[in-house]
């Protein structure tokens, strides 16, 4: 019984460390499903872990597909940011992959919205 609680512990420990090596989005701005009332100027990333710049990349599009973010995205420790275009009313997909400076890869998406939601 004493060897199957300890490799049960050895087990929780090992998967505890996993999670908590990789880059989650912690926030961003604007907030995730959230409404603001004008065009951002940029959209920001902020993670739970330092990110790889070279291989950490984010992307803004309208609900057709079309990217409206512009330039490169600035990655500065656990945060990156991407500039964007003037938005018309509407909503807005962030698409961004993220690998962690311990080489653990995350992605995901999430809509906001400009003006009345």
């Amino acid at each position: 019984m004493r060897m199957v609680l300890a490799v049960a512990s050895c087990i929780f420990v090992a998967a505890t460390s996993l999670a908590d090596a990789h880059a989650l989005l912690d926030h961003a701005s604007p907030p995730v499903d959230g409404t603001v009332p004008a065009t951002p100027h940029e959209v920001s990333l902020t993670f739970t872990e330092n990110l790889e710049p070279a291989f950490s990349t984010v992307e803004v599009t309208e609900a057709n597909g079309t990217r409206v973010d512009q330039g490169k995205a600035q990655i500065s420790d656990n945060t990156m940011r991407i500039g964007v275009k003037a938005l018309s009313p509407g909503s807005y997909k962030v698409r961004w992959r993220a690998l962690s400076v311990d080489t653990h890869s995350t992605e995901g998406n999430f809509t906001f919205h400009v003006g009345a939601p």
